[in-house]
């Protein structure tokens, strides 16, 4: 499915970003590579230490993104999962692409205008994980629809009042939009549906009107209360519960297959779990895992809570970014500050963590040295007596959260092991 989800014109889009001239709208790359085009200065090969790079400058490992597309590929393979990642941890189309390459159904996005993006680079399948009542952005899906009959598009409905809102925005498009009802985790989560019957309320809502086709169920597990592994799966099992319920009603007559979805990144495995017993149900069913933050891991936040954690048999995703910034200050023995902050480094959930160090001489441990606060444009950081920190060295820092990382940089080197830059990642947030 995965080789028909990227248009002809996306393919062409995709490839113009070799074109787009390097200036100062990119922070990190190399005062003198301006005015030659992305695809020149990769072209180049440049060393990210030696070759004119800035600080602070985002890193992306060419092997550690290529470890994490595969493993997750390879693990959809193995549960008998079609996967749609969450492109809005990224927001970046190659990776977008490479994703698909990969054998991505489609890509997951949160917004409408996120939507657009993807659909400027030929994205040719988008879940959208939310209800959409905006009229403006219910009208430009429609007719991009309407104009592209390979285009599938699936988002969340919650309430029926979104339904009436939907409904009288479309009103005239050729095409329905499909949509899932959303079945919130709990009490106290975030958006969904609370109760089977209000679920039942909205999809009888939907089957009213013509511009809207009810196909599937589906959720955000991740949002569960107190959430542990008893409580997750007690979640999905009532989503699953909810698909067989409204089969046996008839409401997904007529359609092709049944959609249902779930799988953030932290509770992944039980979705492969509890989706591996659905039982047969009168067409087939799309079980759609949506995990995103797995393609450039992290250092913080989803290292600790990776389902690779409890199921190691399975594999292990490596933390693919690291950020370098240059000690710009030492005023004490135990203080050092370095030159990215909060505009450069993922803070919301952890603070980066100080991995390696650089000089002229080369790297070394970075053992005793923490950043222990961000200001807007500098890290503090704390060190123990003894330790080797000058100004001009380098701090290579593991970030946390992917999903405020990649936001923070428009162009962002790919790098091997070497330090050898091969490619630049352009993101739209």
């Amino acid at each position: 499915m995965a080789a028909d989800s990227v248009s002809g014109t996306g393919a062409e889009r995709l490839a113009e970003l070799a074109d787009e001239r390097v200036d100062h709208r990119f922070k990190g790359l190399p005062p003198d590579a301006d005015g030659l085009t992305v695809g020149e200065l990769a072209a180049q090969r440049r060393n990210l230490f030696s070759g004119g790079f800035t600080t602070p400058v985002l890193a992306l490992s060419a092997e550690r993104l290529d470890h994490n597309l595969r493993l997750m590929e390879t693990y959809s393979v193995r549960h008998g999962l079609t996967f749609a990642p969450h492109g809005k941890t990224s927001m970046a189309p190659q990776l977008f692409q490479r994703q698909i390459e990969h054998g991505a159904w489609g890509i997951t996005l949160a917004v409408p205008h996120q939507v657009r993006v993807a659909r400027a680079f030929g994205v040719q399948r988008v879940f959208l994980a939310n209800e959409v009542v905006d009229a403006a952005a219910l009208k430009w899906v429609s007719s991009q629809l309407d104009a592209d009959p390979g285009f599938r598009f699936v988002c969340y409905v919650d309430s029926v009042r979104g339904v009436e809102l939907m409904d009288s925005a479309l009103r005239g498009a050729v095409r329905p939009v499909d949509v899932v009802v959303e079945l919130a985790a709990g009490e106290g989560a975030r958006t969904g549906v609370r109760t089977e019957a209000e679920c039942a309320a909205v999809a009888d809502a939907v089957a009213s009107v013509d511009t809207l086709r009810l196909v599937g169920v589906a959720g955000y597990e991740g949002e569960v209360p107190d959430a542990d592994s008893e409580r997750v799966r007690g979640w999905l099992r009532r989503l699953v519960a909810l698909a067989v319920d409204f089969d046996k009603d008839g409401r997904f007559d007529g359609l092709e297959e049944i959609v249902v979805s779930a799988g953030g990144s932290a509770w992944f495995d039980a979705v492969a779990d509890v989706f591996a017993g659905i039982p047969e149900l009168s067409l087939p069913v799309l079980k759609l895992l949506r995990s995103g933050a797995y393609v450039s891991h992290d250092d913080g936040h989803y290292r600790k809570i990776t389902p690779f954690n409890r199921v190691p048999e399975e594999g292990a995703l490596q933390p693919a970014f690291r950020l370098w910034a240059q000690v710009v200050s030492r005023p004490s023995a135990e203080q050092a500050f370095a030159n990215a902050g909060k505009r450069d480094a993922a803070y919301d959930l952890d603070l980066p963590e100080v991995q390696v160090l650089r000089s002229d001489t080369g790297e070394r441990s970075a053992d005793g040295v923490a950043v222990t606060g961000l200001s807007d444009q500098h890290a503090w950081i704390r060190t123990d007596e003894g330790v080797e920190l000058r100004v001009g060295d380098w701090v290579g820092m593991g970030l946390s959260h992917p999903c405020t990382s990649f936001d923070k940089w428009e162009l962002i080197p790919v790098v091997e092991q070497d330090g050898t830059v091969v490619d630049y990642i352009r993101t739209y947030f």
